[in-house]
């Protein structure tokens, strides 16, 4: 290990008792262990709970401070991370889905990387994706995603807000943050969900950094509140043809309360992220308003793609010029 920095775990739970156990020794596994397990659930109704305490009993003896947060009424799953960072207290936290596995070593590596960059806000890596009883889907996180190279220069040559600005690709049960990042983020914003929001936000404030090599087992079964389909040509045919909703109307008032949170930061946010902030929320705006008439979005389309605006705020880059031209409303 190669750094003294305090680690916290902030855990979310909801009805977990199926995979929770398996989650928590993971965790309490790995060397060194955690300084810190905040573990925040919302509403369960089954055994999880009791399992959360019977695995954690002997942890306090053990050095980990073990906090187990509950309330009343339902938080949902953003405000519920939100509940859990508030309480964490280590120099690092790493979010914690209640059924996946951390691999051995993941915490000690992560850490590493962090202690060699103070500017680094944000870390996240790929995944192995497993199904309900851990068997391999023989595919990972990243891979269907479909994160380009391109993506990943951005990433790693610190320009990872250009790449948010189009989509997210940090997925929150592979997430380790720095608490400071938690002064500009918190309190999440509605419409944001917990990772998305503390990504973009960490790229506009900082350093991000992402790990290609898998560093947990992401669970995907029939009660994952937050999963990952894989990719397929059906899918994308479907994405394409599905009507369009209100999905860029959403986006453009997402990215506007981004710019808004941007500008309140002042000199900590670079000139060039805040304009570029306000131009995404513009450009969603604008394809929210192509007309209903396919024919009538031409001149539109033609317009928004005009200086390479696809290319710089669309998720799917040129591609969303064939969406925005077929989609039904």
């Amino acid at each position: 290990m190669t750094t003294d920095l305090r680690l916290s775990v902030a855990l979310c739970t909801f009805n977990g008792a199926r995979y929770v156990r398996q989650q928590l020794e993971s965790i309490l596994e790995q060397v060194p262990r955690p300084a810190q397990l905040v573990v925040s659930d919302d509403g369960s109704t089954d055994e999880t709970l009791a399992i959360v305490r019977d695995v954690t009993g002997g942890a306090s003896a053990d050095g980990v401070d073990v906090v187990v947060l509950t309330g009343s009424q339902p938080l949902g799953v953003t405000k519920n991370f939100e509940r859990a960072l508030n309480a964490s207290d280590g120099d690092l936290i790493a979010l914690s889905d209640q059924d996946d596995v951390w691999h051995p070593g993941r915490l000690a590596h992560i850490a590493a990387r962090f202690a060699a960059d103070p500017q680094l806000l944000l870390v996240h890596t790929d995944a192995d994706l497993v199904g309900g009883t851990g068997e391999r889907l023989g595919r990972r996180l990243f891979e269907s995603l479909e994160i380009t190279p391109d993506e990943f220069d951005e990433e790693m040559s610190g320009r990872a807000f250009d790449a948010f600005i189009r989509r997210n690709l940090a997925t929150g049960a592979t997430v380790v943050l720095r608490r400071e990042l938690l002064d500009v983020t918190v309190p999440f914003p509605e419409g944001w969900v917990h990772d998305e929001w503390l990504a973009i936000v960490a790229a506009a404030t900082g350093h991000v950094d992402v790990l290609r090599e898998p560093t947990i087992d992401y669970r995907q079964h029939d009660a994952n509140q937050i999963g990952v389909a894989a990719p397929t040509l059906l899918g994308k045919i479907k994405r394409v043809l599905e009507p369009r909703g209100d999905r860029n109307a959403v986006l453009a008032a997402r990215f506007t309360i981004l710019a808004d949170r941007l500008a309140e930061l002042g000199d900590r946010v670079a000139s060039e992220r805040l304009a570029s902030a306000v131009e995404k929320a513009r450009f969603e705006a604008e394809r929210a308003a192509l007309p209903a008439n396919r024919l009538k979005r031409l001149g539109g389309v033609r317009r928004l793609a005009a200086g390479g605006r696809y290319e710089r705020f669309a998720s799917r880059g040129r591609a969303d010029i064939i969406r925005d031209l077929l989609q039904p409303v």
